[in-house]
C-alpha cells in the first residue's frame, strides 16, 4: 500500500480554513502582509538633523497608523518603512530608491533637498512606483514630469508633491513682506538678497525674483548674491551685501551656510531694520539654535509650519518630542521636517484607504482624487493635488526666532505671538 506524505499544504487544505483536527488547534492563518513604503532622507552628513527628523516623523505616523488598525479597506495591512540615507548626496536619491524599491517597496516618500529627490522621481517613473514628496521644493521635480505626461513621452505621472514649490514660496514670501512692513509700519527700501547656488537656492531665489518682479512693491531687490554651496567662508559675500547698503537682508541658506553666514553678518556689523527670509530650513532646528544662539534673535523666514492652534499638532509635538528625546539624548522640535513627514505618511495611508487595489496606477488615481483635511500643518485648505502633481494649498508660515525659539507670527490667523521688527538696536 503507498505511502502518502502529509505535506503542510494538504494538512491546511484538507481542515475546514484551519480549524482543528482531532481536537488539535491547527496554526494561526498568516497575517496580513504588510505594505512597504521607502522612506529615503539625509540622516547624514550635512542635513542630517533635518533628515533625522523626518524619518521620525514619518516612523511615528506609521506606528500610529498601523496602532488604529493599519488600512482597514486592504484587510488591516500595515506599513512598514524601508528606510534609506542620501548621505546628503543628491546622487544617492536615485541609488537609494532603486535599493529599496529592490527590496519590495511599492511606494516612495521623500527625500528632503531637491537634487536628490529630483534623482528620486526619474527611478519612480522608470519603475512605476508612486513618489509622494514630502519636502523638496524645485518647482521642476514635478513639472517636468507633468510636461513629459502631457506630451506623450510618458503615460502616467507617479510623483506628486505634498510641499510648497519655490515659485509659491516666492509669492507668498513677497506678500508677507508687504504685509509685515505694513503692520509695522517702516517702508524699507533696499533689500539683498543672499542664496545658497544649488538646486534648491536657485530656484527659491528665482520664485522670489519673479513673485517680486509681478507684484512690483515699494521695496526693490538691489543686489542678488549667490554662494556656492557648501561655502568655505561668506566673508567676501556679507561684504557685497553691506556695501549695497540693505534695509534688509533676505537670506535662503543651508543648515551648513547659515552657521557662516549669521556670525558674519554679526561681525561686519551691517546697519539694517533686519533680517527677513523668503524660505530655507536651517534657522529653526535645534542644532541650528544651539550654535547660533544670539545671531538669529528677531530673524524672520517663511517656511511650510506646524499649526500649533491644533489641539493634535500639540499632542503629537509632544509626543515627537520625548521620543526624539528618548532616542537621541537631545531636545527636538516637531516643525517642518518631522510634521510634513509626519503628514505625508497619513496621506499616503489615505490614498491607500481609497485606492482600488495596491496596484501602482490604482495608487495613482486615489492620488489625484485626494481631499485630505486632518494634515497637522498650516495650509490653506485641503491637501489635494493640480495638474502638476503639487498641492497648491501648501503654504508656508512667517516665523521669527524669539527668545531662542522658532514661533509662528504671521498670517495673523496662523500666529502664535508677535512678531518683532525692526529688530532692536544692539
Amino acid at each position: 500500500m503507498a505511502k502518502h506524505r502529509l505535506t503542510r499544504r494538504t494538512f491546511l487544505k484538507a481542515t475546514a480554513g484551519g480549524a482543528t483536527i482531532a481536537g488539535f488547534p491547527l496554526p494561526l492563518r498568516a497575517q496580513p502582509k504588510t505594505f512597504k513604503i521607502g522612506v529615503i532622507h539625509p540622516v547624514t552628513g550635512a542635513l542630517a538633523e533635518p533628515g533625522q527628523a523626518c524619518r521620525l516623523g514619518a516612523q511615528m505616523a506609521a506606528d500610529a497608523i498601523n496602532a488604529a488598525g493599519g488600512i482597514k479597506s486592504k484587510g488591516g495591512i500595515k506599513l512598514e518603512l524601508i528606510v534609506g540615507d542620501t548621505q546628503t548626496k543628491p546622487e544617492n536619491g536615485r541609488v537609494e530608491a532603486e535599493r529599496v524599491v529592490n527590496r519590495g517597496t511599492r511606494m516612495l516618500m521623500g527625500s528632503f533637498d531637491s537634487g536628490s529627490t529630483n534623482a528620486m522621481a526619474s527611478l519612480a517613473q522608470q519603475r512605476r512606483v508612486p513618489l509622494l514628496i514630502d519636502i523638496a521644493a524645485a518647482d521642476p521635480i514635478t513639472a517636468n514630469v507633468a510636461k513629459s505626461i502631457k506630451e506623450g513621452q510618458q503615460k502616467v505621472q507617479y510623483v506628486y508633491r505634498n510641499f510648497p514649490t519655490g515659485s509659491s514660496f516666492g509669492r507668498k514670501a513677497v506678500q508677507y513682506f508687504n504685509e509685515i512692513f505694513k503692520e509695522a509700519n517702516v517702508s524699507p527700501k533696499r533689500v539683498v538678497l543672499m542664496y545658497c547656488n544649488d538646486l534648491f537656492g536657485q530656484n527659491q531665489a528665482r520664485g522670489f525674483q519673479a513673485a517680486h518682479k509681478a507684484a512690483n512693491p515699494s521695496w526693490e531687490i538691489v543686489e542678488a548674491i549667490p554662494w556656492p554651496e557648501p561655502p568655505s567662508d561668506l566673508s567676501t559675500e556679507v561684504s557685497k551685501a553691506k556695501a549695497a547698503k540693505p534695509d534688509v537682508i533676505a537670506p535662503i541658506t543651508r543648515p551648513a551656510s547659515a552657521l557662516l553666514l549669521f556670525p558674519e553678518i554679526r561681525k561686519q556689523r551691517i546697519e539694517m531694520m533686519g533680517i527677513v527670509g523668503p524660505g530655507s530650513p536651517g534657522l529653526y532646528e535645534a542644532g541650528q539654535l544651539a550654535a547660533l544662539k544670539e545671531d538669529l534673535e528677531y530673524v524672520l523666514t517663511s517656511v511650510p509650519w506646524a499649526n500649533f492652534k491644533n489641539p493634535k499638532t500639540n499632542a503629537v509635538a509632544e509626543e515627537y518630542r520625548k521620543r526624539a528625546e528618548k532616542e537621541t539624548g537631545k531636545v527636538k522640535t516637531f516643525d517642518t521636517n518631522s510634521g510634513y513627514s509626519y503628514d505625508g505618511m497619513f496621506v499616503i495611508a489615505d490614498v491607500l484607504e481609497r485606492a482600488k487595489s495596491t496596484d501602482p496606477d490604482a495608487i495613482v488615481e486615489a492620488m489625484k482624487k485626494t481631499n485630505y483635511t486632518e494634515g497637522l500643518m498650516q495650509y490653506g485648505g485641503p491637501i489635494i493635488f493640480n495638474e502638476i502633481g503639487d498641492n497648491p494649498n501648501a503654504i508656508p508660515t512667517m516665523i521669527e526666532i524669539l527668545g531662542q525659539k522658532p514661533v509662528a507670527v504671521w498670517p495673523k490667523d496662523a500666529a502664535v505671538q508677535k512678531f518683532v521688527f525692526p529688530r532692536p538696536k544692539a
